[in-house]
């Protein structure tokens, strides 16, 4: 291996990989925990987008979910005089009525999108800026208004795989990266492979895909293109109320101004690179999630030899807006090339039957 490491140029991209080989195992576990509010927050926007309704108000949904959940857990903690957690994963009544909550601001947000662009017919777009440009603002102003006098509510705790397998030889780091994660990551998984199967195996998905594509040819064969539009978008809005209480009751434990950092759009992103398919979406998450992750490594451990030298001569500040570059580079090579459904972001008016 060390002889192709002293080719020219090329030896670069073989240390390169070898490296990739000798940390990924050590970054795994992070690269889920971070791919976790995107892949939510994209399941979200395929929802959406799958019905017809453009969603680019998920970093807004996201974002208010996230502030609610976490000042719910601090009042109920406060309420509660025994807040240790007794079962696993650290559960605690402030933590499930901060998801509650956070889930229930997330879903009111959504049905103000769906109101808006499924029944008053507003550009979907703006209506989705208005709920960014709204949660960023109230949300900023009500923790600089009451965030000093709460206190948090706790936060989920890793749940502990066996140490058998995690030990097992080559596969044992794949089973520490999905396993030792918190409720809320561990979830993705599931929620991912279940939109999959009914999204392509299931009438309901059937019915989206043909509300998306062709809402009037779906409509004369009796489905209900308004109310399954209302149900998706709202079903979606869950989805980001779980992705911003994840942020505030599984990440971190606090609530930051803007603590979302754009990852709704980068989910947007994932659900074009993914072709509006929930794996690939999740795919894509994971991607951003490891570019992140791997630019952190860099910082702190770099490799050695040449490569070495040469990415630490790279401002720190590169590898903190890596995950937006690929953003940028994947949406400019992907976009032409994936075809969403025809019908997304058309209003649609049922034709009268008089």
């Amino acid at each position: 291996m060390e002889i192709l490491y002293d080719i020219p140029i090329l030896g670069l991209v073989f240390q390169f990989l070898g490296y990739l080989v000798e940390v990924l195992p050590r970054i795994a576990p992070g690269i889920l925990a971070g791919a976790t509010p995107i892949a939510l927050g994209a399941m979200c926007g395929i929802l959406c987008e799958r019905s017809g309704v453009v969603n680019i108000g998920i970093e807004g949904m996201m974002l208010t979910g996230a502030f609610v959940g976490y000042a719910t857990a601090s009042v109920v903690a406060g309420m509660v005089p025994d807040t240790a957690g007794t079962l696993v994963f650290g559960l605690t009544l402030p933590l499930v009525a901060a998801v509650v909550t956070a889930v229930a601001a997330s879903v009111a947000l959504a049905a103000l999108h769906a109101w808006l662009s499924i029944s008053v017919r507003a550009d979907q777009i703006i209506s989705g800026t208005i709920i960014n440009i709204a949660a960023l603002g109230l949300t900023s102003y009500l923790n600089r208004l009451v965030g000093s006098g709460l206190g948090g509510g706790g936060r989920f705790s890793e749940f502990e795989p066996p140490a058998a397998l995690v030990e097992l030889p080559v596969v044992g780091w794949i089973f520490e990266a999905f396993l030792a994660q918190g409720p809320l990551a561990m979830s993705v998984i599931i929620i991912v492979i279940v939109m999959q199967v009914l999204l392509f195996r299931s009438r309901w998905g059937l019915r989206t895909r043909a509300v998306g594509e062709h809402p009037k040819a779906a409509d004369t064969v009796g489905i209900n293109v308004i109310r399954l539009r209302y149900r998706n978008v709202v079903l979606g809005g869950v989805l980001a109320g779980l992705a911003g209480a994840y942020l505030t009751l599984e990440a971190t434990g606090t609530f930051q101004n803007g603590m979302t950092a754009g990852r709704g759009f980068i989910a947007l992103a994932a659900v074009i690179f993914g072709r509006w398919t929930p794996i690939g979406a999740l795919l894509a998450a994971l991607l951003f999630a490891g570019s992140e992750r791997l630019g952190v490594s860099i910082g702190l451990r770099p490799p050695d030899g040449q490569l070495g030298d040469l990415l630490a001569g790279i401002p720190n500040q590169f590898y903190a807006a890596l995950p937006y570059v690929i953003t940028i580079v994947i949406l400019a090579g992907v976009v032409g090339r994936s075809i969403p459904p025809a019908a997304v972001g058309r209003p649609y008016e049922k034709e009268s039957t008089a």
